[in-house]
């Protein structure tokens, strides 16, 4: 019996190191010596505003997954408002996130909560393609909401 538990081990063992090794497409194919954080990885800027009874963004993000991105989140101060999405921020590899000036490097969050009026800017890679969504806690409308795409 233990032979036909290592045999079998042995050959899961070899068949996984064979497979080849899942690859981001990045934007460019010349990173250089910044790698993925070079300026020609850079897709679009993400723009969303947290303001009271306002949407949320202008409509759905499509992102490619190996490529860098910054997503800026605007509040107005009009009301204590949070923006959650757990599970996009684990599909992302988090570089920053900069508040009045100061860097944050975290290696996840859940949320970002602004009791007045402020801007956070989020500098990250896509990374695990799917669909997620970030929102507005406790809401149901679909404009305090946005569905971000990683391919």
């Amino acid at each position: 019996m233990r032979k036909i538990v290592i045999a079998a081990f042995a050959a899961l063992v070899t068949s996984t190191v064979t497979l080849a090794p899942a690859a981001a497409s990045p934007l460019c194919d010349k990173l250089g010596f910044a790698g993925l954080l070079a300026k020609c990885n850079r897709g679009e800027p993400i723009e969303i505003t947290l303001a009271s009874g306002q949407p949320l963004a202008k409509g759905d993000v499509a992102l490619q997954s190996g490529a860098y991105y910054e997503m800026k989140i605007t509040a107005d101060g009009s009301a204590e408002l949070a923006i959650t999405g757990a599970p996009f921020f684990r599909a992302i590899w988090m570089n920053e996130i900069v508040i009045n000036g100061i860097e944050v490097r975290p290696m996840a969050i859940d949320s970002l909560e602004f009791d007045q009026a402020g801007v956070a800017t989020m500098s990250f890679i896509a990374i695990k393609p799917g669909s997620y969504e970030v929102r507005i806690p406790n809401t149901t409308s679909d404009s305090q909401k946005i569905t971000i795409s990683i391919q």
